[in-house]
């Protein structure tokens, strides 16, 4: 088999768990200081009401229930994978330790739970969180998320991200102390940015200590205050044939050594508004490993920057 051409998650599991893997995403009940008044009360522009959790289970059930539901829908794709507890919705580590500590808990004590993934916020690590986390690490496979979105500021203050770059960078170097692997989320197509911000974000994350990067597409959901920018023509999505090329762009910027987790991300199609072209994930999935086939992209051939310059 040819090798690929990133480092992909598929073979970043395979080398950890020796199998398929699989993330069952959950709600653990908790709320964000974007929403809770503490920072805003809207969330980001983008964010629809499940707060980047469409796709966890209800939180009316119990965090076992809830993995026993994903894994029977997980059961549908694939034969006896690991599991990986996805803490998705809202910010999962807003909360006293003690709390933390107790709904995490609920799931890893789950015998087929092989490992726990937190997406949160990185003004929402102090002290006590980062040590609970370096406990846990200790005894099961765990990844931190952030979104970090951009690292353009005036783009962070125009989708209401709430902290600056520096909150960002300092909490990666504090898990990285703790051995703690972080993955960051970038959004390609936020309002005003191009390819040179967008590369401006792939050379921030390349001088920090990450482990993995997840690529999505702003999706334009019903009820968002992107989706009223886009109703009245202040807002255009970007076309599919431009986010695959951007898609590629990334790859060939990002550090060799950096999993990518993902290549787009998925939007709730019952209420998605735009772009409708993103509904068929597989297809764009399939032109971008194409488009990287066909110009011979590799992650990592224009890392570092000066690459190009010196027209290497």
């Amino acid at each position: 088999m040819a090798e690929k051409p990133y480092r992909d998650l598929n073979t970043y599991y395979r080398e950890i768990f020796g199998k398929k893997t699989a993330k069952i995403s959950l709600n653990g009940g908790f709320t964000c200081p974007n929403r809770d008044g503490t920072l805003g009360t809207g969330g980001c522009v983008f964010c629809s009401a499940g707060g980047s959790g469409d796709f966890a289970e209800s939180p009316a059930l119990s965090i076992p229930e809830q993995i026993q539901k994903g894994k029977a829908q997980t059961a549908k794709k694939w034969e006896d994978p690991a599991y990986i507890a996805y803490f998705q919705a809202f910010t999962n580590t807003y909360a006293p330790a003690e709390v933390l500590r107790r709904v995490y808990g609920q799931a890893i004590d789950q015998p087929e739970i092989r490992g726990l993934s937190i997406a949160t916020r990185p003004d929402c690590m102090g002290q006590e969180v980062l040590d609970l986390l370096e406990e846990l690490s200790q005894n099961t496979h765990l990844w931190v998320e952030f979104g970090l979105q951009t690292s353009n500021e005036h783009t962070a203050a125009l989708i209401r991200r709430g902290y600056p770059n520096d909150t960002f960078a300092a909490a990666v170097k504090q898990l990285h102390l703790r051995r703690i692997p972080v993955i960051a989320h970038v959004i390609l197509g936020l309002p005003e940015e191009g390819e040179t911000e967008i590369l401006s974000t792939m050379d921030f994350l390349n001088e920090l200590p990450i482990s993995g990067v997840k690529l999505h597409l702003l999706h334009v959901i019903e009820g968002t205050e992107l989706a009223r920018w886009y109703q009245e023509g202040r807002y255009v999505p970007l076309a599919e044939e431009e986010y695959i090329r951007l898609v590629c762009r990334c790859i060939a910027r990002l550090r060799p050594d950096i999993v990518i987790h993902r290549l787009t991300g998925d939007g709730d199609k019952n209420s998605l508004l735009a772009p409708l072209w993103s509904r068929n994930k597989r297809h764009v999935l399939n032109q971008i490993h194409h488009r990287l086939r066909l110009e011979n992209i590799t992650q990592g051939m224009d890392w570092p920057p000066s690459r190009q310059r010196e027209g290497q």
